[in-house]
């Protein structure tokens, strides 16, 4: 751990400032000082054989060697801060900031800076709210968040494990108290790094869990974890839900912008649904692998279930055009023998959700594409073609008929000729079927006795301009040929 804060508390005047009034007020100090103190802490921190024990000893020491008014020991995980434990313990759950030391808080670091550096640079932080001189310094979110709560200055340590940053130590002082001074941090990383010793211990079983369970790249549960809650789940008389999700737009990203850009939208994936899971108390989240993620819920209505996660992620849309397809399978329309089922009948609801949106997706392209369409261009295809088609009236026709259906959206097209009975015969049919017939119409000009169908997505309103345009190529190619 870098023995250093963030700017926050690199300022040397404003910190000499503190610690000089700090050392004039404090008047009474921690029980556990200087070394026996931290050798005491050590003895105590060893004796846990829980993760539960071991950061509510943590918390404990720290706000003994720090004289703080609380402390909070939070677990960090693909960058959310979820607090574990508080000292002193409150007199009932709340859900306040996080400066408050709850034990019900989980924060991201993507709304509070100070975290996120801690995360990035295993750097501690420090925030007074105000300090001496009457001002805030440090974090401006913190320092809100420090006011919000009555206090006036806070601390955060970062607990580091193996390299990477385990989890956080949070201390804050409340008005009367000392601000958080620069011997506070070295005594709050000290405390961090006995935390941390501590748990590379104590988590040797949660670490092995965590290989046999849990996905690597998001940190969500897999498959086996999924599996797991749904037959839990199943065995219940509460209405159960598995959500099916699939990512939209994954293989393009990892094309046009490479597999690291690829592996961050499949985390930010993994973001949206924790947002969800987290108001859907039961809940479990797990990457089944690839693009395919599930939720599975227990004791909640279906239509809560998608109530929640599609106002969540229309909230927090994914980048490069990204997009979650999902689907919902509930015990509600009747309870199956094996959870499979409803997973089967989740991806089935999942595949018709991304046909709709494929559709969508279709369907404003072609809106774009009609309107990019102008007369010059459908003229210009159609005298290349029937210049380089073979000779004959009929390739010449056929030519035109192909090339101005592909400049104006079109998938198919039809050369006709008036039959002797009145009626119209085939003489050349080409191109594909729609796939959207919905999106596309047929444009028709003829020139006795020929008639040229194509089809297209330009608005209707613009018919009068492409068929001029469209006649004058019949004639063309009727004259040209005789």
């Amino acid at each position: 751990m870098t023995a250093h804060v963030t700017p926050a508390v690199q300022h040397d005047d404003c910190v000499e400032r503190a610690s000089e009034a700090a050392r004039g007020r404090r008047s009474a100090t921690p029980a556990m000082t200087g070394v026996r103190g931290l050798a005491l802490a050590a003895h105590r921190l060893d004796r846990a054989e829980k993760i539960s024990e071991l950061v509510d000893a943590a918390a404990a020491l720290a706000h003994e060697l720090l004289g703080a008014q609380s402390v909070s020991v939070s677990r960090i995980e693909q960058d959310t801060c979820r607090t574990l434990s508080v000292y002193p313990p409150p007199a009932e759950p709340v859900t306040v900031s996080s400066a408050t030391g709850s034990t019900r808080v989980t924060v991201r670091s993507a709304d509070r800076p100070a975290l996120r550096t801690l995360i990035r640079e295993h750097s501690s932080w420090v925030a007074h709210a105000p300090d001496e001189s009457g001002v805030d310094w440090g974090d401006a979110v913190e320092c809100e968040a420090l006011r919000a709560s009555g206090q006036v200055t806070g601390l955060g340590s970062p607990i580091i494990v193996n390299g990477h940053v385990w989890g956080q130590i949070l201390a804050t002082r409340d008005v009367g108290q000392p601000l958080f001074e620069v011997d506070d941090v070295a005594t709050a990383e000290v405390v961090s790094a006995l935390t941390a010793g501590a748990l590379a211990r104590v988590d040797l079983d949660e670490q092995v869990r965590h290989l046999v369970a849990d996905d690597p790249l998001t940190g969500l549960g897999n498959r086996r974890v999924a599996d797991h809650a749904a037959e839990i789940a199943l065995m219940s008389d509460l209405e159960m839900c598995v959500v099916m999700c699939d990512v939209d737009g994954l293989k393009r990203v990892n094309d046009e912008f490479g597999h690291d850009a690829g592996d961050d939208l499949l985390r930010s994936v993994a973001d949206v649904l924790r947002r969800a899971q987290d108001q859907l108390p039961g809940t479990t989240v797990a990457r089944l692998g690839g693009d395919e993620f599930c939720l599975v819920t227990i004791g909640l209505p279906r239509d809560e279930v998608k109530r929640t996660l599609a106002r969540t992620i229309r909230k927090y849309p994914l980048v490069n055009g990204a997009a979650i397809s999902w689907g919902v399978a509930s015990t509600a329309d009747g309870r199956p023998e094996h959870a499979r089922t409803l997973f089967r009948r989740a991806d089935a609801a999942q595949y018709q959700a991304k046909r709709r949106r494929a559709r969508a997706v279709r369907a404003e392209a072609s809106s774009a594409s009609a309107a990019a369409v102008t007369v010059d261009k459908v003229i210009a295809a159609g005298v290349g073609a029937i210049l380089n088609a073979q000779s004959g009236l009929v390739p010449r026709l056929c030519a035109l008929a192909a090339s101005a259906t592909g400049a104006m959206g079109g998938a198919s097209w039809s050369v006709l000729r008036d039959a002797e009975d009145g009626g119209v015969v085939a003489v050349a049919r080409g191109g594909m079927p729609s796939d959207d017939p919905g999106q596309v119409r047929t444009l028709a000009v003829a020139s006795d006795p020929w008639v040229v169908e194509v089809e297209t997505t330009a608005p209707e309103e613009s018919s009068a301009p492409f068929a001029e345009a469209l006649l004058l190529l019949l004639d063309l190619a009727v004259q040209g040929a005789s």
